[in-house]
């Protein structure tokens, strides 16, 4: 895993002035402090911070092919790297290093810009074609490693930069840090960013699966969707005996532990004590010959530690652990680290115990670790799926939706703020249909009706950001519905904030590389084809993965229900002489005044009423809603501002 940033003249004419790369470079140096490497070309300047993981010691970048007409900068890994290799080679082409990024320029030969149809694995690059004066920028199919990009014009010359973190941007010079209202949006919403706009306004994100096409000279930028998450029709889904499910899935399931394995240094892993990091590390350590090295973050506040569970699956596998303390202050303290780390608002606590995890594994001397992302989304891991299931029950009237009904009267019930209902029909019809997703997510997106200020909730609250999205809403309403909220997890909660402010983030933030084996393309697409029957069994979540899990854990952690991974909130609301004096200093009426986002009344009566509420439905809302709040003013003082605070900030040191 590496980071990579580059700046193109659209017209393929003026030189990319040297410190602008090197700026850019230097603002990721955390990505890969192993090394550097520049392309200074007429029109386009590459660069790449490394992280060596594979060919140590040729792996240098950027990487031409045998002519040097073709160029490249990587970020990521491919798992297939030696078959890949030995069919390239089988094809004449000759390969100089032993790492797999030299992969690309040669794919580039054989298919040109279909190449992407070739890569299994996580990744984000730019190929440079000197001979048809071509730039080509692609990333992964689930979105585990970033990739930004923005336009800009500088002397008369349009530029378009691109970089592994927008601070690699901003670093340029060319872009300025300027607040983009759909993003903060998306935060309020979804409580993720999943794209295509960020926070930053004139900042893209390219969205899992798309690349970006440029024809230098002419100065057009092609975007299209190579691949996408897709699903049977409903009644098409597949549906084998259960034996011969469970072992299929086994076996994809150990195929892709195996592939993930391969580094040319040591591979570690995450270890929750749930189901999914259980596995992992049960399979992995098959697969080595021995236990692997695991690391565990114990959030030591009542409710929240996992540390028990955790240990009961080191024991069985006979791994040696490592513990990373994690207490309730912490939470709070190192959240301005987060922010920092992650680029936007982050609404989830517990993403700040997965900054402290990484430091661990980097502190030990690893920097590659296994994780368990992606099992939740795609086999229904979360509770909002169940809570379809009941609602759905009751939708027996064709046309006549009681389940609305009855989401209408829960609100009401729970102080949630009044909404037309259309809102909730438009953001059904964007997605096909209605979903267990929106169920949870619209209740908890509420919360920006009862701090946007005036102005916001004129401008945005009428619009829909599922819009944004770009889903596919024709195919979706084909699709079961429980499908339909296995692919909103996915674009938006997976790609929008754990592959991002829980992983690839944090995890680079301290030069470790993340690596999800449920992510892998073959698994998921035959998990995507079984019948929603294989994830959801009654009220048994994850179905498939507990059948196989059975003969690798203990019983109790492979018939363990889920627990949402979280971190307390009551910090950063409650008050106290211990209390960070920023948290006071960003929600202050002055501060809220300067941002202009929120109104600060209704911030103060809500902080006010936390500590007497007794409904734990309507506590949580508001808790959340408060955090997004803070979050969003933090965001702003360290990119925007640097004045709400005191605290150093991007916007001071610029």
């Amino acid at each position: 895993m590496c980071g990579i940033a580059g700046a193109v003249d659209l017209k393929g004419q003026h030189s990319v002035p040297r410190p602008i790369l090197r700026r850019m470079a230097d603002a990721i140096v955390h990505r890969g402090p192993d090394d550097d490497g520049y392309l200074e070309m007429p029109g386009v300047g590459l660069a790449n911070r490394r992280l060596s993981i594979v060919g140590l010691a040729d792996g240098k970048q950027p990487i031409a092919n045998e002519d040097r007409s073709i160029w490249c900068v990587f970020n990521g890994e491919f798992f297939d790297y030696p078959e890949m290799r030995a069919k390239l080679e089988a094809k004449r082409h000759r390969f100089r290093t032993s790492t797999d990024t030299e992969l690309i320029p040669h794919l580039w030969e054989e298919y040109g810009e279909n190449l992407v149809d070739h890569l299994k694995g996580q990744f984000a690059f730019c190929v440079y074609d000197t001979r048809k004066n071509t730039i080509f920028l692609a990333r992964d199919r689930f979105g585990i490693c970033p990739l930004y990009w923005s336009v800009r014009e500088r002397e008369g010359t349009r530029y378009l930069l691109f970089a592994s973190e927008i601070r690699s941007l901003l670093a340029s010079g060319m872009v300025p840090a300027e607040a983009d209202l759909r993003g903060i949006n998306q935060v309020f919403t979804f409580f993720a960013v999943p794209g295509p706009m960020t926070c930053f306004k004139n900042v893209n994100l390219l969205p899992p699966g798309h690349c970006l096409k440029v024809n230098l000279g002419e100065g057009d930028i092609q975007e299209r969707t190579y691949w996408e998450i897709d699903f049977p029709d409903q009644g098409q889904e597949e549906n084998p005996p259960e034996r011969e499910a469970v072992a299929e899935y086994e076996r994809l399931f150990v195929k892709s532990v195996e592939r993930r394995l391969r580094a040319d240094v040591p591979v570690v892993a995450y270890l929750s004590g749930g189901i999914d990091s259980s596995v992992v590390v049960a399979v992995a350590s098959k697969v080595l010959g021995r236990p692997i090295p695991t690391f565990t973050v114990a959030v030591r506040s009542k409710g929240f530690d996992e540390s028990i569970e955790a240990d009961l699956v080191a024991r069985h596998v006979g791994t040696k652990t490592f513990v990373a303390d994690y207490s309730h202050a912490e939470v709070r303290d190192t959240y301005p680290d987060l922010i920092e780390a992650a680029e936007f608002p982050v609404v989830d606590t517990s993403a700040a115990a997965l900054l402290r995890l990484a430091r661990s594994v980097r502190e030990n001397g690893y920097k590659v670790a296994l994780t368990g992302e992606g099992s939740d989304e795609f086999l229904a891991g979360y509770p909002w799926f169940k809570i379809h299931r009941a609602l759905s029950a009751l939708e027996v009237l064709p046309g006549v939706r009681i389940g609305n009904w009855l989401r209408a009267a829960g609100l009401r019930l729970s102080g949630s703020p009044h909404f037309p209902m259309r809102f909730l029909r438009e953001a059904q019809d964007y997605v096909g249909g209605h979903n267990g997703w929106l169920d949870l997510y619209g209740i908890m997106s509420l919360s920006k009706l009862r701090f946007y200020n005036e102005d916001l909730k004129r401008d945005l609250v009428q619009r829909t950001p599922y819009a944004e999205l770009g889903l596919n809403r024709e195919k979706m309403a084909r699709w079961h519905p429980f499908n339909r909220g296995i692919l909103l997890g996915a674009r938006i909660m997976l790609a929008g904030h754990l592959l991002a402010s829980k992983g690839d983030r944090v995890a680079m933030w301290n030069s470790v590389e993340l690596r999800p084996p449920f992510l892998d393309e073959d698994l998921v697409s035959y998990t995507n084809r079984l019948h929603p029957r294989w994830k959801l069994r009654r009220f048994t979540e994850k179905y498939i993965l507990r059948k196989m899990a059975e003969k690798w854990v203990p019983r109790q952690i492979a018939r363990r229900t889920k627990k949402m991974f979280r971190a307390p909130l009551d910090s950063f609301h409650l008050g106290g002489p211990d209390r960070p004096t920023w948290i006071d200093q960003v929600m202050s009426p002055e501060s809220l005044k300067k941002t202009g986002y929120f109104d600060a009344e209704a911030v103060r009566k809500h902080r006010e009423a936390i500590p007497k509420m007794r409904s734990s439905l309507a506590k949580t809302g508001i808790e959340m809603g408060l955090a997004a709040v803070t979050a969003t003013q933090l965001w702003h003082h360290l990119f925007i501002s640097g004045d709400l605070a005191d605290l150093k900030s991007a916007a001071n040191v610029a």
